[in-house]
């Protein structure tokens, strides 16, 4: 029987994390490097990329890159997947984190800003599907983590936007519930391929200084925690999710809200 520590080893893996330079990509990145895996930082900006990658700790012989891929258009997609195995010689990992957001709510959102905002997931779905069609030519192993959203579960409450800032966007919800069930459909389809495929659906982790303190004050005081969550907190279960410690678990949602949709 594995050890613990075994089963949570990357090391001799290498791992895609899309908007790998972001809020919570960052986190991602630093999850997997410091795990043993070796890393590919994806980011619309190549320099931002490359930058980023220069910076994680480097385990067990790991070697990490960054490329561009933006998950947005077809062809910077394709070639960045292409890239990312070329640098790393394989790709046993991919976290769908990056994202493209729609400013505008309900009242106000147009036709165009919605169905743009839905291609995040035609976008998660093909580097998915990319990553599926490498690992069964590899005949390997394959995890791939999927970023949904408590707002991809539940309504935003209005009285917390009321007054201080714009509703969350429709768009978005759209979107995440979509990307949670996508996780089951595949995850359904893959398994046999011993592809898994499950999500993290992250709840309040708002950008310092990024919300009005009113707006903050408004989500603690729903939330069972009473405090937003903090990027290293998202850590432990992506590890888990893409290790051998999570072996078993294939097509879930796990919820990391400070229990904000227990009530």
């Amino acid at each position: 029987m594995p050890t613990i520590q075994k089963q949570f080893d990357l090391t001799g893996r290498a791992a895609l994390i899309t908007g790998g330079t972001g809020w919570l990509g960052t986190a991602f990145s630093e999850a997997m490097a410091e795990s043993g895996a070796s890393v590919v930082v994806g980011s619309r900006d190549l320099e931002r990329a490359q930058a980023a990658a220069e910076k994680l700790p480097k385990l067990g012989g790991a070697v990490h890159h960054g490329v561009r891929l933006d998950q947005m258009e077809p062809e910077p997609l394709n070639q960045g997947f292409n890239d990312a195995v070329a640098a790393a010689g394989k790709i046993d990992i991919l976290v769908n984190n990056g994202l493209e957001a729609c400013p505008n709510d309900w009242t106000d959102a147009t036709f165009e800003q919605f169905a743009r905002h839905q291609v995040n997931n035609a976008g998660y779905f093909v580097l998915a599907r990319l990553l599926r069609n490498h690992a069964v030519e590899r005949k390997a192993p394959a995890s791939i983590v999927m970023l949904g959203s408590m707002y991809g579960v539940v309504a935003s409450y209005p009285d917390a936007y009321e007054g201080v800032s714009v509703a969350s966007p429709v768009a978005y919800h759209a979107l995440k519930g979509g990307t949670i069930h996508m996780t089951r459909h595949l995850a359904a389809y893959w398994a046999k391929d011993n592809v898994r495929v499950n999500c993290i659906s992250p709840g309040p982790f708002p950008i310092d200084n990024d919300i009005p303190p009113e707006m903050e004050r408004r989500l603690c005081a729903k939330n069972p925690m009473k405090r937003m969550g903090r990027p290293h907190e998202l850590k432990g279960v992506l590890i888990l999710l893409v290790s051998d410690a999570g072996s078993y678990i294939a097509g879930q949602n796990i919820l990391v809200d400070g229990g904000w949709t227990a009530w």
